[in-house]
């Protein structure tokens, strides 16, 4: 049996989780999520504890279990907490615009890249060149955030791009006048 999968997961107060029609269903003081169960994986409501249960021990079935449990954990924290996810820009000239739903970003290439903003994701910019993707689904914030730093990658020599608020970026050396073949004659 799955260690994670059959842990049972407390229900805080002020969330609501149901089980119905196949999909699980949480309601929070942040919104609301809903997760469709894989075939063979059930939940149960009793207690304030939810349960999650797999029918067989297919290989399917028990990579699954596990699985559905922490996506029902990420949802209840989701929807209590929230998730956010921060990420600078690096670069002479390089910043991002949010226009209206669209962030338009300036980095570096001859045309301005923009990257579409989900309806259930919020984007802040505390500056041109800070930005903050939050929201209650982790996967989607976490989707969001993997898109706009998509958009230029850090690179190694210098450093420029976009990258996580707490990403470390290794730099290479780059070359050097006195070892190349040119200096000797």
């Amino acid at each position: 049996m799955s260690r994670i999968g059959k842990v049972p997961l407390d229900i805080p107060a002020g969330v609501q989780l149901t089980v119905d029609k196949g999909a699980v269903v949480v309601k929070g003081p942040k919104g609301t999520l809903t997760l469709p169960l894989t075939e063979g994986i059930s939940a149960k409501v009793e207690a304030g504890k939810v349960s999650i249960a797999r029918a067989n021990d297919e290989r399917h079935q028990r990579a699954m279990h596990g699985t559905v449990r922490a996506q029902v954990k990420n949802m209840i924290e989701g929807v209590t907490k929230g998730y956010s996810k921060k990420l600078e820009i690096v670069g002479v000239g390089y910043k991002a615009v949010l226009q209206g739903k669209k962030l338009a970003m300036t980095v570096g290439f001859a045309n301005i890249i923009e990257v579409q903003i989900p309806d259930q994701v919020k984007v802040t910019t505390t500056d041109p060149t800070h930005l903050e993707v939050s929201g209650i689904d982790k996967h989607l914030v976490g989707q969001v955030a993997a898109n706009i730093r998509a958009a230029r990658k850090p690179e190694p020599y210098k450093g420029k791009g976009v990258r996580y608020a707490d990403e470390v970026v290794r730099k290479k050396a780059g070359k050097s006048a006195a070892a190349g073949g040119a200096a000797k004659k």
